[in-house]
């Protein structure tokens, strides 16, 4: 039996797309291996976001041919979708697979026999038009179940509409379906994933909100969380739903970028920061206790310090409990990389450390005000140096002493201490 590798890079949906993939291996005869052994075939699921991505797949090819330089090595994804020609030159490399064709390896590599060149699989983005379903499984104690692929928007700094295509979504009866078969495999949590999740429906009669309201009735389901929802997006009605919902977990990703109206303009986004604040005001208003994380991107062209300072302070002053923070790098055919006022590298590094800082202040005050409270925790069905983590529902890192039983569980557990890695460790037994 052969065997075959996968290394997920970049978003929640990329892991739902890769372990869909890996089914296709596995029917087709494959054992699944992990990426840090040896096997016959790699296959790297790429992202393309920023330039750093770029160089976590150059790494990731490099491992994978240090681990067996003999190996089949298959690259796609959204870095395979923009830069087929770049990839394929890289030495080890096989074959390199578009978005058009990424859920069809195994029949296009054939008996996977290296040859002297890489082979290209890849078409215009444009003709990525149809919707292929997808849900991670046997990783994780929680599932990704992608229900929309592809933007319509029109962001200046972003190649994900160049590397995915158009706004598409899955059937209301197929994600129900998906969701079914998730819950009979045991899994506890389903994360719902997509480029541009709000946007669901464009194509479908049905709504996001008709979708959340139909997963909350799935029989058996623990619960479930949105992974990221534009600010826009986010009507007030699905907050309320959310807020009121048997499954739906208190926690919200909604990407912000810049707290500038200026830069926000200048990066194309469909809201001004008065709407981003509003939509915060009104979950902690429903939900108190909820997690709400912000994605923000530093440096972007014309941002001056004035600017800056405009974003750390809107983010102080909000009640937000993390930040994800993007440095910015120029991508190719993007009007961003053709703007001028152009922020040095160094400038850019400084301001990703300031609000670094201050998303480890605003985390610890989160989980601060959480302390000595009781919360459900699903835990992982992992162990880690002795240890068994996982997360509260409303997104509280959580780590005890290893037991095998409670893998896959959720336990009432009480918040007592928080650690040096930001981790809530109870100092108290299980409730």
């Amino acid at each position: 039996m052969k065997k075959v590798a996968f290394h997920t890079l970049g978003c929640k949906l990329n892991f739902s797309e890769t372990s869909a993939i890996g089914r296709q291996f596995g029917d087709a005869g494959f054992e699944k291996v992990a990426f840090e052994e040896a096997a016959d075939v790699y296959v790297i699921n790429t992202c393309s976001v920023t330039e750093n991505a770029d160089k976590k797949c150059r790494n990731a090819i490099r491992k994978a041919l240090n681990l067996n330089p003999d190996a089949y090595l298959v690259v796609t994804g959204c870095y395979a979708q923009l830069q087929p020609g770049e990839i394929a030159t890289i030495p080890g490399v096989d074959m390199v697979v578009g978005a058009r064709d990424k859920f069809r390896i195994v029949e296009l590599a054939g008996d996977f026999t290296k040859e002297s060149h890489a082979c290209i699989h890849h078409g215009k983005v444009s003709e990525v038009d149809q919707f292929v379903h997808a849900f991670s499984v046997g990783d994780r104690t929680r599932s990704f179940l992608k229900i929309q692929d592809g933007c319509d928007y029109k962001c200046t700094f972003c190649t994900i509409p160049q590397a995915r295509g158009k706004s598409r979504s899955d059937k209301l009866e197929n994600i129900l379906a998906n969701a079914r078969q998730i819950v009979s495999l045991g899994v506890k949590e389903i994360v719902l994933t997509g480029v541009n999740l709000g946007d669901y429906g464009q194509d479908q009669p049905h709504s996001f909100l008709e979708v959340i309201k139909a997963l909350d009735e799935v029989e058996g389901l623990n619960r479930v969380r949105i992974s990221s929802i534009e600010p826009n997006l986010l009507s007030d009605e699905i907050i309320n739903f959310v807020a009121t919902s048997r499954t739906f977990v208190p926690h919200f990703h909604i990407p912000l970028q810049s707290g500038s109206n200026d830069i926000l303009r200048l990066m194309r986004r469909r809201y001004q920061r008065e709407l981003y604040a509003a939509r915060v005001a009104h979950i902690r208003q429903l939900m108190p206790d909820a997690c709400i994380g912000v994605d923000v991107i530093v440096g972007f062209p014309g941002e001056t310090e004035s600017h800056f300072n405009e974003t750390r302070q809107f983010l102080a002053d909000l009640d937000i409990s993390y930040l994800h923070v993007f440095t910015y790098s120029e991508r190719e055919n993007t009007l961003a990389a053709e703007m001028e006022e152009v922020v040095p590298m160094n400038i850019r590094q400084q301001r990703n450390e300031i609000l670094r800082q201050l998303s480890e202040r605003k985390r610890r005050q989160f989980y601060l005000k959480h302390q000595g409270e009781i919360r459900p925790v699903l835990l992982e069905d992992a162990e880690h140096n002795g240890s068994i983590e996982g997360f509260t529902d409303n997104y509280i890192k959580v780590r005890l002493p290893y037991q095998a039983s409670l893998s896959n569980t959720v336990q009432e557990i009480r918040l007592d201490l928080m650690d040096a890695e930001g981790y809530m460790t109870p100092k108290l037994a299980l409730v």
